[in-house]
């Protein structure tokens, strides 16, 4: 069985990982917002937090008896969390290689594999997994991306399989196209990578026209870059450290506050969501 080192909880490891991971050799002022974040350390890079995280993987229902396949882990936090359940199997889909070759020596072993691959192209088999899920990267793809992910997620699964997302969230369900786009632009300028979040209602058509029926749903508020939820998700170690690398680099420090002023001006409409669907036999 696979071996854990809690990098998520010990900050120890930081000085030495900080060379592998993605955006090394990067101009920060160019850096993707996410990645941008990792450097100074923070490790929980999803729009709802741990809790969130939590609830979506409460919902999938892990078991000893799932295959798992995740898209994008990232740093590997959530990956963690998973293999603490013992699935049969895990097949985390990183497109990035530093970001692959850091959970793969992390995670791989008799249970866990890391496959170099984007979430739409995995190449891993038909019906391979029980479980798919990814976090906080549909919301950065355009519908047609999206679409091809889902379709993916779907391929993997066997039949009554489920597929837990976790992203960005417009609302209310109405908003006005003028400020659907207005959010679009702004965070896509900030992020260094195109933003295109969905309503609720949107998220479920989503699910509903690529082949799955709705089992569980929740949402929060997007706070994931306030002191007190980084707090809550990191840890005060790592907190005080990450506030000891914004002090020290003043380029990322005014990335990622430019970030968080993003996030404050357009908190009425923007949330975090989370959704868990279960393979149908009908796609559309």
């Amino acid at each position: 069985m696979t071996k854990l080192v809690d990098t998520y909880s010990d900050h120890r490891e930081w000085p030495e990982l900080r060379s592998q991971l993605p955006g090394a050799g990067q101009n920060p002022e160019k850096m993707q917002g996410h990645w941008a974040l990792a450097r100074v350390g923070k490790r929980v890079l999803r729009p709802g937090g741990l809790t969130l995280t939590r609830r979506m993987i409460d919902a999938l229902s892990i078991c000893s008896a799932d295959r798992v396949v995740e898209f994008a882990p990232g740093m590997g936090v959530t990956a963690q969390m998973v293999l603490r359940r013992k699935p049969s199997h895990y097949w985390g889909v990183e497109r990035e290689p530093a970001a692959a070759a850091r959970l793969e020596s992390r995670l791989s072993g008799d249970i866990a594999e890391i496959v170099v691959a984007p979430a739409e192209n995995s190449a891993l088999s038909d019906a391979c997994a029980s479980v798919v899920y990814g976090e906080a990267m549909l919301s950065m793809h355009p519908t047609q991306k999206k679409n091809k992910i889902f379709a993916e997620a779907r391929r993997l699964l066997a039949p009554g399989g489920r597929y837990g997302i976790h992203e960005l969230c417009l609302r209310p369900d109405g908003i006005s196209e003028s400020m659907r786009r207005e959010i679009e632009t702004e965070m896509s300028k900030e992020i260094h990578v195109g933003v295109k979040p969905l309503s609720l209602s949107e998220w479920k058509r989503l699910f509903v026209q690529n082949g799955f029926e709705v089992a569980w749903r929740d949402e929060t508020d997007l706070n994931f870059l306030e002191p007190w939820q980084v707090l809550r998700d990191e840890g005060l170690a790592r907190c005080l450290m990450i506030t000891v690398n914004l002090v020290r680099n003043a380029v990322l420090r005014k990335r990622i506050l430019a970030i968080r002023r993003i996030f404050r001006r357009y908190g009425e409409f923007l949330g975090a969501v989370s959704m868990v669907g279960r393979r149908t036999d009908r796609v559309g």
